[in-house]
């Protein structure tokens, strides 16, 4: 959708704004994968290979790897599913927008795992900077 068919007004049906509100929504998951993609590649590039030696576990580093690409996958299918919510206005019946409740819905769930689980790994890793750069 557009920007200027996201501004909600009162006169908005409640159809309209739910999905003037999703695809509001959808607008700042893609914002903040774009900043886990960045930051991934932060967190990687601090550790120095005398840190990564200290810290002995280049797993974690792999867990990184691959949790980088699975970002940039979510981050590609959200940006595609957003273009494809350009024609959500023209849905004038209940099961057409029904159907992209649904959609949505499946994404915010995949998307909350997936920050979920990236969530843990950032928690993995700065415990165990603490444990061995502190020690």
């Amino acid at each position: 959708m557009k920007n200027e068919y996201l501004e909600i007004y009162h006169h908005d049906s409640d159809r309209t704004v739910t999905h003037k509100l999703n695809s509001l929504e959808l607008r700042g998951w893609i914002t903040t994968l774009k900043y886990v993609q960045k930051e991934i590649g932060s967190l990687v590039d601090i550790c120095s290979n005398e840190i990564r030696s200290k810290l002995k576990d280049s797993d974690l580093f792999v867990k990184f790897d691959k949790k980088k690409e699975e970002n940039a996958r979510i981050l590609e299918i959200l940006t595609r599913y957003s273009h494809s919510r350009s024609s959500i206005m023209e849905c004038d019946e209940m099961e057409c927008d029904m159907a992209y409740i649904k959609e949505h819905e499946m994404y915010r769930k995949s998307y909350h795992y997936h920050l979920d689980k990236y969530r843990m790994l950032k928690e993995e890793f700065f415990a165990k900077m603490r444990k061995k750069l502190v020690s």
